[in-house]
């Protein structure tokens, strides 16, 4: 069994080296990578070497060229919306750029998820919404920015499911990156803000009340305040 497991545990760690790389400019676009040149730098086997390189192929950051070799391709080129790639880069000199992309679209989807979660959530969602938001109150009140930023991330993911547009729902990954690149890199104020529990607050309760309309407005306005945090 064990032997098993470890090639897998190489080829992540090469995996997590080669991309902060990529995603930082160390290995910056057009560099060219050969299978040899990673066995060597990462010291890893021809299998681990090429299992890397098929992974980021699949996320178009390289792309293998014929006679070439394995060439890094620019970020327009790269699948956004990979969770890792949003990783590495918000913990690159990327980081402000990847923050305002992220802003816009949270600020696009979320208060749209808002305004659907109050017409379609379950009553249990919505019941659920409700008392996440009064948890993270409480975890404001009492300064545990731990279980803050837990329920912070369980809010915004149950958000997503409530609206019912699966769609949405797959974008709980992606905004859980930036949610939790946010909190790694020690983000924003340090404590959360009394606006932004009564907006959480807010959004929750008129999920709950089945008022659309505000819904989207409240988490608007949550959203807009994190853009301002940011910016």
């Amino acid at each position: 069994m064990t032997e098993n497991l470890q090639p897998a545990g190489l080829h992540d760690q090469v995996l997590e080296r080669l991309g902060r790389d990529i995603c930082s400019g160390e290995v910056p676009p057009g560099s060219i990578l050969t299978l040899e040149g990673l066995e060597r730098t990462h010291g890893v086997s021809r299998t681990v070497a090429r299992e890397t390189v098929r992974v980021l192929e699949s996320m178009h950051m390289v792309a293998s060229r014929r006679r070439v070799g394995i060439m890094v391709l620019d970020p327009t080129q790269w699948n956004q919306f990979e969770p890792r790639i949003i990783r590495w880069r918000m913990g690159s000199p990327d980081r402000p750029a990847q923050m305002e992309a992220l802003v816009g679209l949270r600020l696009a989807i979320e208060p749209e998820a808002a305004r659907l979660a109050a017409m379609r959530a379950s009553a249990g969602q919505a019941a659920e919404l409700v008392a996440v938001a009064g948890r993270m109150w409480a975890a404001g009140e009492e300064n545990d920015m731990e279980a803050f930023h837990s329920l912070d991330l369980q809010f915004h993911a149950l958000m997503l499911e409530s609206s019912g547009n699966p769609m949405f729902v797959q974008l709980q990954s992606l905004i859980g990156e930036f949610l939790e690149g946010w909190h790694a890199q020690g983000l924003g104020a340090g404590h959360p803000h009394p606006v932004a529990l009564e907006l959480h607050a807010g959004a929750a309760a008129a999920v709950q009340r089945r008022d659309p309309d505000e819904a989207f407005t409240v988490m608007r306005a949550l959203l807009t305040r994190s853009a301002n945090e940011v910016t």
